[in-house]
Parts: C-alpha cells; structure tokens; sequence
C-alpha cells in the first residue's frame, strides 16, 4: 500500500535518510552532478535549437560554449524571473538528491530493476516523469497548438508555474518513498528506522 508522508516523523525519516546518503562523498558528488545537468537542460530547454547550435559549432570556442550555458541558468541571465529560477533550482536539486538516494539504495543493498519487484523502476520512471513535468509548458505549448486551443496555455494563472510545483511534489514524494523503503537499513553504520 502506497502511503504518504503525514507526520512529522515522515519527514524527520527523510531528512535522516537524504543526510546520511549524501554525507558520502560519492553520492553527494553525484547528487551535485545531476543537479546542475538538470538545471542546465532544463534553463536550455527554453530554446533548444539555438543552444545545441551554439554547442556544436566548431567556431565557438570551448570557454565560451561553458560560460553561454552558464549565462541560461536562473539568476546567471535574464532568462527566468525569481519565481521560476527558484522552481528549477528546486527541481534540479531534489531530483539530484531523488537519484543519488536510488543509486545508494540500488548499489549498497545489492538490488537491481528486476530483483527489487518493480519497485526500483517505479521510482525511476516517476522520476524522469517528474523532470519532464518541469519543461511541461514548453511540451504542452506544442501538443496544444496543434489541436488548436493554445489560448488554454495563456490563461493558466502562474504562466506554467504549476507544472514546476507538481514536480516538486512528485520529487517529494519519491524520495520520501525510498526513504521509506530503506527503513529497517543501515547508511553508514547507522540504522534509518526512526520511531514512527
């Protein structure tokens, strides 16, 4: 049975669990690393064709391919607003702990997609479902227009914001999920049961 994060003990559970995962130097590398190609993908998203351009051209030197997409990151350019540069940090960086947590629970307790039930996979499509809601706008602006109603787009109240929150949630879910899943574990010696 699915459940969901209620009490306080939920979170003191997650908060526990994500301390312990990323006090390991590996995995906090790894939590930092897909943060910022999720940050970086997702600030480039917004126009695509120009920025692979822009990557692939020989003309273009490699410092100024790195401090261009640099320049696209909310509140490096004048790309975002507060509001959204503050979601796609959000997202970047809970989808960075999310897959860090999945790749300790997969590798430290010898799971694998098929030995774990699904479950492992679960998580990691729900993942990638949650990191595609983030460039929702941008995906639902092209399935809309072309079954004509792009003008839905334009009356939703927070401009597209509201993908970005229910990615936050998903995020939030998923890794509260795994949490949960390593109860009765160790993470560097120390148990993640917690009183529930």
């Amino acid at each position: 049975m699915i459940s969901l994060p209620t009490s306080r003990s939920d979170w003191r559970l997650v908060g526990r669990t994500v301390r312990l995962v990323l006090g390991r130097p590996p995995y906090a590398s790894f939590a930092l690393l897909v943060g910022s190609l999720v940050a970086i993908g997702l600030s480039a998203s917004q126009n695509l064709r120009f920025v692979v351009r822009v990557l692939v051209s020989a003309e273009v030197s490699i410092g100024f391919k790195v401090e261009f997409l640099s320049s696209l990151l909310p509140f490096l350019g004048p790309q975002f607003d507060a509001f959204h540069g503050t979601a796609i940090y959000a997202i970047a960086a809970l989808t960075g702990v999310n897959v860090a947590v999945l790749a300790y629970h997969l590798l430290e307790h010898d799971l694998s997609v098929e030995g774990s039930g699904g479950s492992a996979a679960g998580v990691v499509f729900g993942t990638l479902g949650a990191g595609c809601a983030a460039c929702g706008p941008g995906i639902l602006a092209g399935v809309v227009g072309v079954v004509g109603g792009a003008g839905l787009l334009t009356a939703l109240p927070f401009h597209g914001l509201e993908f970005s929150m229910v990615a936050v949630v998903v995020l939030l879910l998923s890794i509260y999920w795994l949490a949960d899943g390593m109860r009765g574990g160790e993470i560097r010696g120390c148990p993640v049961d917690l009183d529930r």
